[in-house]
């Protein structure tokens, strides 16, 4: 690996342990509210994930404005890891402050539908082409809500992925090839939920073909464009291989937009012109706050329609297993609403393709001025870097070709320097908030480490 990339694994161990030394010595506020956190919860932090991450501590947030944040030593950085995407809107964006500013003072939740429901689902609508929503609290339930309505509508139980996909925490998406067995992902998963899943390559139209021949599969749930082993684009062709095999095999398609609706205004469903049954999203539609949604035909959406029948003793048992008390609330459909309608807009959009481009071409020039064979992926807004001129095809290459310990070093080197980057498994991705000065500044760190790690 190392040879691949030419750098000098002891190199990158040196800086590592040099900069990981910076980063404890300059957070000290945050050190000590982490000890005092250990007590209360597990890692010291609310969730696993903000401890589990990193291949550096944590540290604590005091405030973000547009495409910067500050932890509580008073460091300040330029964003680019968003939140995994669910900040495109940049944070704190003045029109969701504002509408949901309002909203709360009206009352943030009712378990009723209020006017924004209606523009939100049509808005949806009109940017990815499917005329009927609903509406969660994250893309893990729309995730588990797709599935669910398409194990109803088929009569299948088995769901097809592939490898190296992240479509949420429902259990049923929590599945890994392991070997040549499927296992569950984490801990906690039961092993049988392997068993209701296939899992295939990218790019690999045969194996789809053979995954589906059975005639058991309910639904294929894919990115358009896989984001969580760094970006692996689909080839020529495999989108409309993709929904020819499905179609005659009776299976939805379900793509999850989640983190490519930072692509575009309809995300890549829009701009490659795909033909899903259903599409999944959350993250940044709500500008920060907590929503997921489905889209899906009119003749799925029929199916949420039908009569409902009672058992003997009076409880449902013909309806579609959906919903959630805080789903749809008030003041996510708010959120919503000022998202799509005042920050993500068209101009918005072009703005972040031009700036990703910016931030490709730059990482390019970066390498080849230190003689890496590193390449830039391209994908709109979601621009990174890989540590080879041959961008992988599927989640065997990633595996092959990643050095994990490489991106350690760089992640934490930038957040020395007031950049945090994206995670290792998607790389930068450039806010609506970010500015041509901030890609600059990225750049220019990026290029300095690189120097560091190539010296003559």
């Amino acid at each position: 690996m190392a040879g691949e990339h030419r750098i000098d694994p002891g190199r990158v161990a040196a800086l590592r342990t040099r900069e990981d030394a910076r980063f404890a010595a300059e957070r000290p506020r945050s050190a000590a509210l982490l000890e005092r956190a250990r007590s209360l919860m597990p890692h010291g932090v609310p969730v696993s994930w903000m401890a589990t991450l990193w291949d550096h501590p944590p540290f604590f947030v005091a405030e973000g404005r547009g495409a910067t944040f500050s932890d509580v030593d008073g460091h300040r950085y330029l964003d680019f890891h968003i939140g995994d995407t669910s900040l495109f809107c940049g944070h704190a964006p003045e029109p969701v402050v504002r509408a949901v500013s309002a909203q709360a003072a009206r009352g943030a939740q009712f378990q009723l539908p209020t006017e924004d429901a209606i523009w939100v689902a049509g808005e949806l609508a009109r940017r990815w082409g499917l005329p009927r929503w609903q509406f969660t609290l994250s893309a893990t339930t729309a995730n588990v809500e797709a599935i669910r309505l398409a194990r109803h509508v088929t009569g299948r139980t088995k769901i097809l992925m592939f490898d190296g996909k992240y479509h949420g925490h429902g259990e049923d998406t929590l599945v890994i090839a392991d070997g040549d067995r499927l296992a569950p992902e984490y801990l906690g998963i039961p092993a049988e939920t392997a068993g209701r899943a296939r899992i295939v390559q990218l790019n690999d139209l045969a194996a789809v073909e053979a995954a589906l021949a059975p005639g058991d599969v309910a639904c294929v749930l894919a990115e358009p464009a896989m984001t969580n082993l760094n970006i692996v684009l689909p080839e020529s062709g495999f989108h409309e291989g993709l929904r020819r095999l499905t179609r005659d095999a009776g299976t939805l398609l379900v793509l999850d937009e989640t983190h490519t609706l930072v692509t575009g205004p309809g995300g890549l469903v829009a701009r490659w012109g795909l033909d899903p049954d259903v599409v999944t999203l959350g993250k940044s539609i709500g500008g920060g706050i907590p929503v997921g949604a489905y889209g899906m035909t009119a003749e799925l959406a029929e199916r949420f329609e039908q009569p409902l029948e009672h058992g003997a003793t009076g409880e449902f048992f013909a309806e579609l297993a959906t919903g959630g008390t805080l789903f749809a609330n008030a003041l996510s459909l708010a959120a919503c609403r000022a998202a799509l309608g005042e920050v993500l807009t068209e101009e918005a959009y072009e703005r972040t393709a031009a700036l990703g481009r910016r931030l490709a071409d730059g990482i390019d020039a970066a390498a080849a001025a230190t003689g890496l064979p590193w390449r830039a992926h391209r994908l709109y807004a979601k621009s990174g870097y890989w540590f080879s001129s041959d961008l992988p095809r599927n989640a065997l290459d990633v595996r092959a070709g990643d050095d994990l310990e490489l991106r350690a070093l760089i992640r934490v080197h930038m957040a020395n320097r007031g950049i945090w980057e994206g995670g290792y498994w998607l790389g930068p991705c450039v806010s609506v908030a970010m500015t041509a000065g901030g890609i600059d500044r990225y750049l220019e760190v990026f290029g300095e480490l690189l120097h560091e790690l190539t010296p003559e």
